[in-house]
């Protein structure tokens, strides 16, 4: 899974109707501008719609709704991350037990 395909997914993960960029940007971990520039690509992509309103305060904000290929392309990112991470996890095993044959098992853990 590449870099891009991970942020795409965070922000798919954790983006709902309520959600403003500057929240979103600390629930991932990017700044507002990384933020900014990941929705306008699932928004050109038809992954993911943005309606403004004006709220209470009349300042602009914007709603997120996560279209049908949206959904589907959730799905998809997250299969090919899970499936890397089992791979990880079963790389790391065989080096882990290739160490315990030859060094026997860690009694600090």
């Amino acid at each position: 899974m590449k870099n891009k395909d991970y942020h795409e997914l965070l922000i798919l993960r954790n983006i709902n109707e309520n959600t403003s960029q500057p929240i979103l940007a600390k629930q991932v971990g990017f700044s507002i501008g990384k933020v900014n520039f990941i929705i306008k690509a699932l928004v050109e992509k038809g992954f993911l719609k943005c309606d403004r309103f004006v709220s209470s305060e009349h300042k602009m904000k914007y709603t997120y709704l996560l279209t049908d290929d949206g959904i589907r392309e959730k799905m998809l990112l997250t299969k090919k991350f899970i499936t890397r991470k089992k791979s990880e996890y079963e790389e790391l095993q065989r080096e882990y037990e290739t160490d315990v044959a030859k060094w026997g098992e860690c009694t600090n853990a």
